[in-house]
C-alpha cells in the first residue's frame, strides 16, 4: 500500500459488509433530504435491519417536517462516522425513504431496539432502502495540532 507524506497509510474504501456493521454499532446518524428547493439534515437514531436479506437502515419519527419532506422527496442519504485514537471513517447510504404502518412490519420493527433520545414521541417508522453505500476510513495522524 501506498504511503502518504505523514507515513500514514492513504485512505482505505470500506467494503459493503463493513459499511453495514459500522451503521449498526454506530448510536445515531444523519438524514439528509430535499424538498421545495431546501436541503435538510436531521439526527436519527436507528438501526440495520438485515432480516429480509439486503439491510436497510430503520428510524422512528414524528409527524413534522422531516416525515413530509419524506412523502414529498423519497431519494435520502443517511450518514454515520466515527473515530478512535488510530482512526476514523465515515459511511454514506443512499437510497430512498418509506415510511410503514403496517402492524406486522411495525411490531417486526420494534424488535430492533431503536430508541431515540429525543423527548417527542416517535410513532412514525421509515426505513432506507439503500440503491448504494461507501465507507471509507484512515489513519489519523500522531502528531498533535
Amino acid at each position: 500500500m501506498d504511503e502518504t507524506a505523514e507515513g500514514r497509510t492513504p485512505t482505505r474504501s470500506m467494503p459493503p459488509e463493513e459499511c453495514w456493521e459500522r451503521i449498526d454499532a454506530a448510536p445515531y446518524g444523519r438524514i439528509a433530504l430535499a424538498a421545495a428547493g431546501e436541503v435538510d439534515i436531521f439526527p436519527v437514531n436507528h438501526r440495520v435491519d438485515a432480516r429480509g436479506g439486503a439491510p436497510v437502515v430503520v428510524f422512528r419519527t414524528s409527524a413534522g417536517t422531516k416525515l413530509l419532506e419524506l412523502t414529498i422527496h423519497h431519494g435520502v442519504a443517511f450518514q454515520v462516522d466515527g473515530y478512535t485514537a488510530n482512526e476514523a471513517f465515515s459511511v454514506v447510504v443512499k437510497g430512498h425513504a418509506e415510511e410503514f404502518d403496517r402492524e406486522a412490519e411495525i411490531a417486526a420493527a420494534e424488535e430492533l431496539g431503536v430508541k431515540p433520545w429525543a423527548p417527542e414521541t416517535k410513532d412514525r417508522w421509515v426505513r432506507i432502502v439503500p440503491t448504494e453505500v461507501h465507507g471509507r476510513s484512515f489513519e489519523l495522524s500522531k502528531t498533535a495540532d
